[in-house]
């Protein structure tokens, strides 16, 4: 017995490979068993002016007053911030850079102030313009007073305070338009020290007529100040009248030739929260693939805003910091299959305001989690092991060499939202970094517990803000 025993064992042990040794390897990934899109290669895009069609010789045909709710819909086009970058600047390379250079900023600005409101101490300001902390990848011009006076405004949805460059300037940044004069328009009004809504400012001052003084700082040095006032807006054919907003006499920083921003955050200040009533509180954007097309992206309020192809997930709320737009992500694929290891923990946001992942339009690389990151990354190349790699650039640590190609095969992506799947086209998640033919997987990790939805991965999907059903909706094709 003693010596048959070890025979014995190995048959048995020989029977059970063979039996579930097939079924353990049709369940392992290998490249060949991996979901692939084709990809089709672009370069990147030469600098483009824009051409905003509405001037202020359109008139408004649509007033909405704040004491009259509404359900009316209207939109504006969206450009690319690079259009209003110096000339001696713009070339792909160059413009690139910047974009990279301002961005990694925006993302580190964004985890401190996460961070600070999620600390035990008191939280000195959740009003942060995205503008001087790499925002501004999107603009639109917009009508500021009576009658109106155009200028290119930055959209931020991880910013709250409407503002705008205002004289007489004490000390103001080069912009494309003429500074705003207030008073040549008849619907400007200050605001006195003790109105409710100069009480939202976390940090209201007040000048010697009693009228409430604004100021945003920012952590590179970077600020404004001035008036806090109300001021009618009209965008393209449509007036909204009475809406709370800076009128900055002193600006400094990096602010690239807008005039000033328009905050979309879920702050009490921001331009949905003072003004959903009278659009639905709705409203939705859909950014063009700045490598593939010339297109403008749209900005759109009101009903019409929320795609009915969209997939929802519900928005969370930060106990800590009401400005940005958490999700709850619980996973994501590679090439059909679940990246081991990507979980819902990495991503949670726990009653203390810490973690937890943001849809941000200002920040244009997606930021995951450390871990997260490492175990995609892995992943991708795992799946992408058939196309040669390229050193690295920039934050990119994942880049291949595709010159001589027109197309390539590359592994699906998916985002699994709360509710939601989102599958990227691979031009939302492998870009051109040069002119020699290199691409890097457009994620990158991050040692802040906030993870950032940002801008390369929304591509094409118009991305719906329902503040009414308190969900964000991907809509994939909607630029169209």
């Amino acid at each position: 017995m003693e010596e048959t025993t070890p025979i014995s064992i190995s048959i048995s042990l020989f029977l059970f490979l063979s039996i579930f040794l097939p079924s353990i390897s049709s369940s392992t990934t290998t490249s060949h068993e991996l979901h692939y899109q084709t990809f089709i290669l672009t370069s990147l895009p030469k600098p483009l002016q824009s051409s905003l069609s509405w001037t202020a010789d359109d008139q408004p045909q649509t007033i909405l007053s704040q004491e009259e709710p509404s359900s009316n819909t209207f939109s504006v086009q969206l450009h690319h911030l690079d259009a209003l970058s110096p000339s001696d600047a713009r070339t792909p390379e160059s413009l690139f850079s910047l974009r990279l250079q301002r961005d990694a900023v925006r993302a580190k600005s964004i985890s401190h102030l996460a961070a600070a409101a999620a600390a035990p101490m008191n939280f000195s300001s959740s009003v942060v313009s995205g503008l001087s902390q790499g925002s501004g990848e999107y603009f639109t011009r917009i009508g500021v007073g009576s009658p109106p006076k155009y200028s290119y405004m930055v959209l931020d949805t991880g910013s709250d305070v409407v503002w705008i460059q205002c004289s007489p300037c004490r000390k103001c940044y080069s912009q494309s338009d003429p500074v705003f004069d207030p008073s040549r328009s008849s619907s400007f009004a200050g605001v006195s020290c003790d109105s409710p809504i100069c009480r939202r400012l976390d940090s209201p001052g007040c000048n010697n007529n009693q009228k409430c003084l604004y100021q945003v700082s920012y952590g590179d040095g970077s600020f404004t100040f001035g008036e806090f006032s109300t001021e009618t807006l009209t965008f393209r054919r449509v007036r909204v009248d009475n809406v709370g907003f800076g009128c900055g006499h002193d600006n400094e920083g990096l602010f690239i030739g807008s005039a000033g921003l328009l905050g979309l955050g879920r702050g009490k200040l921001s331009f949905p929260s003072q003004a959903g009533t009278r659009f639905d509180q709705k409203f939705s954007y859909c950014l063009v693939d700045r490598f593939s097309s010339s297109r403008p992206s749209s900005l759109v309020f009101g009903k019409s805003a929320v795609s009915r192809n969209s997939y929802f997930t519900p928005l969370l709320t930060n106990p800590k910091l009401d400005t940005f737009y958490y999700v709850g992500l619980n996973g994501i694929s590679v090439g059909g299959v679940r990246v081991p290891g990507i979980t819902e923990s990495l991503f949670k946001l726990d009653a203390a305001g810490n973690g937890g992942v943001i849809v941000d339009s200002g920040t244009s690389v997606t930021r995951l989690t450390r871990p997260a990151y490492i175990a995609l990354r892995d992943a991708f190349r795992t799946g992408a092991s058939n196309l040669k790699r390229a050193p690295d650039f920039a934050l990119f640590d994942t880049c291949f060499d595709l010159s001589g190609k027109t197309e390539v095969k590359v592994p699906t992506v998916v985002l699994h939202f709360t509710g939601a799947d989102v599958s990227l086209p691979a031009s939302n998640y492998l870009i051109p970094v040069d002119g020699n033919g290199r691409f890097c997987f457009a994620f990158a990790g991050t040692m802040s517990g906030l993870s950032i939805i940002g801008n390369i991965q929304q591509q094409g999907f118009r991305v719906s803000f329902d503040l009414a059903g308190s969900r964000v909706g991907f809509a994939p094709g909607g630029c169209a």
